[in-house]
């Protein structure tokens, strides 16, 4: 029963890093990344695709992105949604393709971006933290119920804060190592 709270509770903590890392790539720094466009989603045939399943997204140069789209009848809607996010980019319909060039960062949009990467730190830190709340609250239970001793109950919950320190020790270094790039750009 530990064991398996225990492995529930690394397996989510790991998704939050995950997801964290998701949101920090999204975060641009004047140079050109396709993991810059995933989070962005077409309206293809009724449903929301993510742009990298309908186009071929390179890197034409350091501060350009090309999308190669499949179906060129989409062209437009894909320029509508990069218009539409929120990433501040103006794409150009160049032929079968799309241009999407990266503006250079100004110091007040780099403050703010990195105000953005230690908010949605704080945000992952919150959810692991919440996830060792309802752990420890599981392991308490086992131990109303007697299912496990006391001791296994004080081992349950150092192991559980070891994996916890862990993973805001990886939040903490993907945050510095955001910062960094950002700064240094």
């Amino acid at each position: 029963m530990i064991n398996q709270i225990k492995n529930y509770s690394n397996e989510k903590m790991k998704m939050c890093i995950e997801n964290f890392q998701i949101q920090i790539n999204n975060i641009r720094t004047g140079r050109a990344s396709p993991e810059l466009l995933h989070s962005i989603k077409i309206d293809y045939f009724g449903s929301r695709v993510p742009l990298k399943n309908i186009s071929a997204i390179i890197v034409e140069n350091f501060n350009t992105l090309k999308i190669n789209v499949f179906d060129e009848s989409n062209i437009t809607l894909i320029k509508k949604s990069i218009l539409n996010s929120n990433l501040n980019l103006n794409p150009v319909v160049c032929g079968k393709s799309i241009i999407v060039p990266i503006p250079s960062l100004t110091e007040e949009r780099r403050k703010d971006l990195i105000k953005v990467a230690r908010s949605s730190a704080e945000n992952a830190r919150i959810c692991i933290r919440n996830i060792r709340k309802n752990a420890n609250d599981k392991i308490k239970s086992c131990l109303k119920n007697k299912t496990i001793s006391k001791d296994n109950e004080y081992t349950a919950q150092n192991n559980i804060q070891k994996i916890t320190d862990e993973c805001i020790k990886k939040i903490d270094n993907i945050l510095f190592s955001k910062e960094k790039e950002l700064i240094n750009f």
